[in-house]
């Protein structure tokens, strides 16, 4: 059992406090409109949660990993794109915060700690998802600058953010290409869709996870301080990204616990006010087997994230726990949301019920942060790293 401390348990309770109060009651309106949550995203500035997991000295909270994953899974139950707000904001500042340079740090993090400038992150590109290695976009140097040319996809928070952590090549002939790339932190205006040769096209229509934009960015001779180059060291982009994926399989593992626990109250709810011959279906045995599963799988995943979460937040590679408890987590989730559906019968396909949103936005946890295939294949070899034999 994980005990949390005094300040866990009160960010963790006002953050619940606030998504019953702000969040739930407009979520579904929200989100069928696909509108982004101005009001709601400023008030969780107010709340200090874009600086939750920044050291102190610099602004932040400076509370860890659990804490992240725990604030993660309520703004979820309330409505999983907040989480998406909030999730390459912190990738982005873990990473700073383990391998920026002191100048960097001082920098971007207190203004990253108000929410003053909020921070996206930039992998995949169209023909480059799972396939980290294969990215063609290009960051030659030039003096003291870089000059970066290629596109990236799925960008979160694409059009808003202040600052992109971006992966690109800064030595595209090297063998292994993970040696060759670099992370850039680059900086745009905030809202435009155009800044200075990065070009954002309009935002990318989505089944579910409406409300948080998701982009490509277009780079075309776009300048960047060689300042900006994370840890001003070429050649660690590829391991600093996949640190960083850590905290997101984290963060998704989070989303589908409160997404997950979101179905859960809604058809146990259900369950016992809609009637079906003559009582209510909860107590219909066909119902009561699909709420034992529901219920057990939800156990099971909240304690796969805190044993994720965890061993990230201890410092140690956890790359292991972290695709373990997303490839479990977003799987179960995907499960009990059609459960959910199913015990609302007819009405569980109607834009009028909750469960209706939630069964389009528990795909995209299948697919977010590396897919469930590749996830069981890190999985797979990390297990057989672990457990090899000699012979």
């Amino acid at each position: 059992m994980i005990e949390l401390s005094e300040d866990q348990q009160a960010i963790i309770g006002a953050v619940r406090e606030f998504v019953e109060q702000e969040v739930i009651p407009v979520a579904d309106e929200m989100e069928h409109r696909d509108e982004f949550p101005d009001k709601i995203v400023e008030q969780l500035k107010e709340m200090g949660l874009f600086g939750l997991t920044i050291p102190e000295e610099h602004g932040g909270a400076g509370m860890d990993t659990m804490t992240y994953a725990l604030v993660v899974a309520e703004l979820s139950r309330g409505w999983m794109s907040l989480s998406g707000v909030l999730n390459t904001h912190f990738m982005a500042a873990y990473l700073l915060n383990k391998h920026g340079t002191d100048e960097q740090k001082q920098r971007w993090l207190p203004r990253m700690a108000t929410g003053e400038v909020r921070a996206a992150y930039s992998m995949s590109e169209p023909g480059a998802g799972s396939d980290v290695q294969a990215i063609t976009t290009r960051a030659d140097r030039d003096g003291d600058h870089y000059v970066v040319n290629g596109t990236k996809m799925w960008v979160t928070n694409g059009l808003r953010a202040g600052l992109v952590v971006t992966l690109v090549k800064t030595d595209p002939d090297t063998d292994p290409p993970a040696k060759g790339m670099s992370l850039l932190y680059i900086e745009k205006e905030p809202g435009a869709d155009k800044h200075e040769g990065i070009t954002i096209p309009p935002n990318i229509q989505k089944m579910g996870y409406k409300g948080v934009e998701t982009t490509e960015l277009v780079f075309e001779n776009h300048r960047v301080p060689a300042a900006n180059l994370l840890g001003e060291e070429e050649g660690k982009g590829f391991y600093q990204v996949m640190d960083g994926i850590e905290v997101g399989r984290v963060n998704v593992s989070g989303r589908a616990v409160g997404l997950a626990t979101r179905a859960f109250e809604e058809a146990i709810r259900y369950a016992q006010t809609r009637e079906a011959f003559g009582k209510p279906i909860a107590q219909h045995q066909g119902i009561q087997f699909k709420l034992a599963q529901m219920g057990t799988k939800l156990e099971a995943m909240r304690l796969m994230l805190l044993s994720a979460a965890k061993k990230k937040a201890s410092g140690e590679r956890s790359d292991l726990e972290a695709g373990m408890a997303k490839l479990f987590c977003s799987e179960a989730c995907k499960e009990i949301v059609e459960d959910a559906l199913r015990i609302h019968g007819g009405y569980g396909y109607s834009a009028e019920y909750t469960v209706e949103r939630l069964y389009r936005e528990a795909p995209f946890l299948l697919i977010g942060e590396g897919t469930s295939e590749i996830q069981q294949v890190i999985i797979a070899r990390q297990l057989l790293e672990r457990f090899k034999i000699d012979r």
